[in-house]
């Protein structure tokens, strides 16, 4: 089996892909994220492609590895297969964004997201994470058990303020480049998921499978943004249909 490099999604963390079988069957790296506790990124990460090279540093050996990214994660994962397309044999995309299109839109987010560094450098981590959850992305997660919520929960609260304000301002939406035009070139297969209930990453899902020459789309019924949270099942079971042993 090619090992997997697993990439989670913002304030996540290693113990996202917990739900996957053991690594003597799945092998696997699991890095924490840029801004995200135990993470090893240095002061030599500035931008956005700058953590996208540092984790094609990862591998031992430099070899291949079959990308698995969850939102931050697919958008780091995206940049991957482009500026190291040598190291990827297939990517599995869930809720993926492929950047914004115009200075525009990726200005404003940057003032979105800065509005929540404030809010993190004001009130701490505690107050960010009881806003974030808040959001309507993430409420079809009230259908998953008080347990594995709270488990999230505790994840998010793993992180500081700091280090998320890091991870926004280095990796945030708006600070990505827009892979659109490029990502033709990916000649890999590529497993794009998003959650039914999550309707703006569905659209985003179906433009980027449009763009891939070998892409299967996969709506997910039922379920919302974080696949990983709701339907961890069914993520192994795309794992592996396209990576067998």
């Amino acid at each position: 089996m090619t090992p997997l490099l697993c990439l989670h999604g913002f304030t996540g963390s290693p113990r996202s892909f917990d739900f996957l079988p053991d690594a003597r069957e799945m092998p696997r790296i699991v890095p924490a994220l840029v801004g995200h506790a135990g993470s090893s990124a240095g002061a030599e990460v500035q931008r956005f492609e700058d953590e996208v090279d540092r984790l094609a540093t990862l591998a031992p050996g430099g070899g291949p590895l079959h990308l698995v990214g969850y939102s931050l994660g697919a958008r780091l994962a995206l940049g991957f297969a482009l500026r190291h397309p040598a190291r990827v044999t297939r990517l599995t995309l869930v809720s993926a964004h492929p950047g914004l299109a115009s200075e525009a839109e990726r200005a404003a987010r940057r003032t979105a997201d800065r509005a929540w560094c404030e809010l993190l450098q004001r009130s701490g981590t505690e107050a960010f994470v009881d806003a974030w959850q808040c959001q309507p992305l993430w409420a079809s997660q009230m259908r998953v058990s008080a347990e594995h919520r709270a488990q999230k929960r505790s994840e998010r609260l793993s992180h500081t303020a700091a280090g998320l304000c890091r991870s926004l301002r280095v990796t945030g939406l708006g600070e990505m480049p827009h892979y659109t035009p490029a990502v033709a070139e990916i000649q890999v297969p590529v497993d794009v998921l998003a959650g039914a209930l999550d309707h703006k990453f569905c659209e985003l899902a179906r433009s980027l499978a449009g763009h891939l020459s070998r892409a299967e789309l996969e709506l997910v019924p039922h379920a919302g943004h974080d696949l990983l949270l709701e339907r961890p099942d069914l993520i192994t079971r795309v794992i592996r249909r396209g990576n067998p042993t």
